[in-house]
């Protein structure tokens, strides 16, 4: 392609500076891409702001800059001609369609680029009419991407561009009749000439497109009704269009849904049009702000444009301001651009019942939502409810989730969504809304997660309204789809007082816990469950929720000094209580607080105090965990084949009651310790054997945290096996699982050591650099003491604690 003139003189004058185009890049804030575009003359339009920023950075004197800016300004008198001259009777109808000029450099969307190029390629080659729809949210850049295409694919085509606003969005789009009588006068047609007949004027318009190669763009389409009279068999031809509705209706070749702006690209977006110098001076506060815009490509134009127009102000500032979820909106607003006008645009089109359903999605408290939780929120039936979700779907005010069923709303929306909650529901409904949502999210996640407690597993309670929880299996899918949402609900009660229900499901939730969820997750849970407890005056439920509550402490987050405390206070309510059952647990959770804070012979011994009690008390469930506990601390002790015994009186308990449900999960962990033990005695076959049976069972449970202990242990039975490869493809696939506190230590430490026999000294190190980073989460003396190897293995001060 020729360059231009004001191409050839942007190249010497970088040039004469001795300049690479990234360093102007740099120097100016404008892309490296546009300044390649621009030197070859690709980019024959550059913006003024643009033009500026490089008489700046190319150090031209008054008299070059004026003859650069005038070189720039005829560029963009003749770029709309550049690519195919336009006959003088047709020049003027042709600017009917013309294509708006490009306003911001395109950024984050190559892959719909990509595709947009392959659809008029394919259409070049194709004698059928190649239909394209890109749709998605307001704001997401529609409009641009598709005049982006304009621009790029014109000279695919034969007769050139036309580009059409159908003004979709308006209170009375652009009628088909109006739409066709604009689209001849585009291609030339003398306005006398146009029939009056709208049957007649159809006729010419079809005519005319059927002898033609052209790329149509149909842009801010209001339905399909709008466009299908506007489609013709034209071979060589490709209609592009663009909506903020899905237009499932339209037989379309190609669908390009847009996709909301990852971190990276949102900061690019962002440097574009505020500065890349400006925000790599404040790249964390640049990224606070693109987060807080959601990655919609107008809002981060918007906050773009008010960095560039206050020089004075910092990213930081603006972030702040959009921090403050209230007034988010209206500071996302520059002039005639804002993005709550865009969003009402979408909103004001809704249907009486989407609209409320919009709303009141606000009220959920996390990303997405099921058609039973919208019902409920909405007070709807389930099949109303399903349907105004396809409306928002099909306006991209919602997204569909990978999840069929599933519904996803993005940030700023949910801000929108919950401004027009204020202004258009009472404070009454509103709140009867969130009560209704909190009192079955809670009663759902009571009841499914009884499905998991191997005492008395088979849950009679009764929902007040939808009930997706029928069996362990729906249980356990619905506990994970929506733990953000009762998590939530579980956070909202604590806060209104409602102690009865927090402590239901806190209680309700123990058996599910322990092979599920983040150690964060259960210190929240049962953190609000020994509040409630204790605010209810219930001793007992106090001494059972201190104790879940050291376990997710020490198992979980490697805080043995705070499992320490939380299990003094439940010995101390078990003993209150005079419940043999709850002292039994405390000594049972104690034991493994005491392995990691003093000697494993003390672990041993509150080991056995708790299997002495819980048979005492009766209960063969906690007598053969605590067997099972018991032969993890000899293991530790070194006393391998005691170990080995008392995980076997275990395996055949668990292996005597198959039936029971759950029962799978409990022997799948005897077995993993049992393993452990042979292992450690030279039985590495049988180890071996052991660990496959426990792999199967957790895969056939789904129990992910399962299969990664599995894993983890196999790999140590294999070094024992001499068989390093294969050891280290097991720890390392267990790596990014691991839940056990410590665990991941232990892993990448033994990682290192294999690195070291097969002299890889690199990887070795980055093994011990990235263990001693996890060390810092955890509080121990066996932790700080692997802290200090390390660092001295690495060369570093060994640090005081260890």
């Amino acid at each position: 392609m020729p360059t231009t003139a004001f191409g050839d003189f942007l190249r010497f004058y970088r040039l004469r500076l001795s300049m690479t185009q990234e360093e102007l890049a740099e120097r100016t804030g404008v892309s490296v891409r546009a300044i390649s575009d621009m030197e070859r003359g690709r980019a024959l339009s550059p913006q003024r702001r643009t033009v500026e920023l490089l008489v700046t950075g190319l150090e031209l004197t008054p008299e070059e800059a004026g003859e650069f800016i005038g070189l720039a300004r005829a560029g963009r008198k003749t770029a709309v001609a550049e690519d195919k001259p336009v006959h003088p009777e047709t020049a003027k109808a042709s600017a009917v369609c013309a294509l708006p000029p490009v306003l911001t450099e395109l950024t984050g969307r190559e892959r719909d680029q990509r595709a947009l190029t392959a659809f008029a390629k394919d259409a070049e080659a194709n004698g059928r009419l190649q239909l394209a729809v890109v749709h998605g949210p307001p704001g997401a850049g529609k409009t641009a991407l598709a005049v982006d295409a304009g621009h790029r694919l014109t000279g695919l085509f034969g007769n050139g561009c036309l580009f059409l606003d159908l003004r979709g969005m308006d209170p009375e789009p652009l009628s088909a009749d109006r739409a066709v009588h604009r689209l001849l006068r585009g291609f030339g047609v003398d306005e006398r000439k146009i029939p009056a007949d709208p049957d007649d004027r159809l006729a010419l318009y079809r005519s005319l497109l059927q002898d033609r190669s052209v790329l149509l763009v149909l842009d801010n389409a209001a339905s399909e009704a709008q466009i299908r009279p506007l489609l013709a068999t034209s071979p060589g031809s490709m209609v592009l269009v663009t909506s903020r509705s899905t237009l499932a209706g339209l037989d379309a070749r190609h669908r390009v849904a847009l996709e909301l702006l990852d971190g990276d690209r949102a900061v690019e977006l962002l440097g574009v049009v505020a500065g890349t110098h400006r925000v790599a001076a404040e790249h964390e506060a640049a990224r606070r702000v693109a987060t807080l815009c959601g990655g919609v490509p107008l809002a981060l134009l918007i906050a773009g444009n008010r960095l560039a127009s206050r020089t004075q102000w910092t990213i930081a500032h603006l972030a702040d301001q959009l921090a403050d979820e209230r007034r988010r909106l209206s500071v996302l607003t520059a002039g005639d651009l804002q993005v709550r006008a865009a969003f009402e645009l979408s909103y004001h089109h809704l249907e009486p019942a989407a609209a409320r359903m919009f709303r009141r999605i606000a009220l959920v408290p996390g990303p997405d939502t099921s058609v039973e939780l919208a019902a409920v929120v909405s007070g709807q039936p389930a099949h109303l409810a399903e349907a105004a979700l396809e409306e928002l779907a099909d306006a991209s005010l919602l997204g569909f989730s990978d999840i069929p069923g599933r519904f996803t709303s993005h940030d700023l929306l949910r801000v929108f969504a919950r401004e027009r909650l204020e202004l258009d529901e009472t404070a009454e409904d509103v709140r009867a809304a969130n009560e209704r949502m909190r009192d079955w999210l809670l009663a759902v996640a009571t009841k499914a997660a009884l499905y998991f407690d191997h005492d008395q597993p088979d849950p009679a309670s009764t929902i007040d309204g939808p009930d997706p929880v029928r069996d362990r299996e729906t249980a356990k899918t619905w506990l994970a789809l929506e733990q953000a949402h009762w998590r939530g609900a579980v956070r909202c009660a604590a806060a209104a007082g409602e102690h009865r229900k927090v402590l239901d499901l806190a209680t309700a939730m123990h058996w599910y816990s322990d092979l599920r969820g983040t150690g964060e997750l259960w210190l929240e849970v049962f953190g609000a469950g020994a509040a409630s407890a204790q605010a209810l005056g219930e001793v007992k439920a106090s001494a059972e929720q201190f104790n879940y509550l050291a376990w997710a402490h020490y198992a979980l987050c490697g805080q043995a000094r705070e499992a320490l405390a939380a299990n003094q206070l439940a010995v101390a309510a078990a003993v209150a209580a005079d419940d043999l059952l709850a002292e039994a647990w405390a000594w049972y959770y104690r034991s493994g607080i005491e392995r990691r804070l003093t000697t494993p012979q003390e672990a041993i011994r509150l080991a056995r105090r708790s299997v002495e009690l819980f048979e005492r008390a009766g209960y063969p469930n906690g007598e053969h965990l605590a067997l099972s506990m018991l032969g993890a601390m000899l293991h530790v002790a070194g006393e391998y084949p005691e170990a080995v015994a008392v995980n076997r009186l275990a395996e055949a308990h668990y292996r005597g009651s198959a039936t029971a449900p759950g029962n799978d999960e409990l022997l799948s962990m005897v077995l993993t310790r049992l393993a452990d033990s042979l292992a450690a005695t030279g039985e590495v076959t049988t180890a071996l054997d052991l660990l496959d049976e426990a792999e199967t069972l957790f895969r056939k449970h789904e129990v992910s945290t399962g299969l990664s202990r599995v894993r983890f242990l196999r790999g140590r039975v294999l070094i024992r096996a001499g068989r390093p490869a294969e050891a280290r493809e097991q720890l390392l696939s267990s790596l990014d699982e691991a839940r056990w506190s410590e665990a991941r230590v232990e892993m990448l430490v033994l990682l290192a050591e294999l690195a070291d026999d097969c002299g890889e000294t690199a990887q070795a190190r980055e093994h011990r650099v990235r263990a001693l980073a996890e060390c810092a989460r955890y509080d121990s003396p066996t932790v700080r003491g692997t802290a200090g190897r390390l660092a001295a293995q690495l060369g570093l001060a060994v640090p005081e604690s260890a």
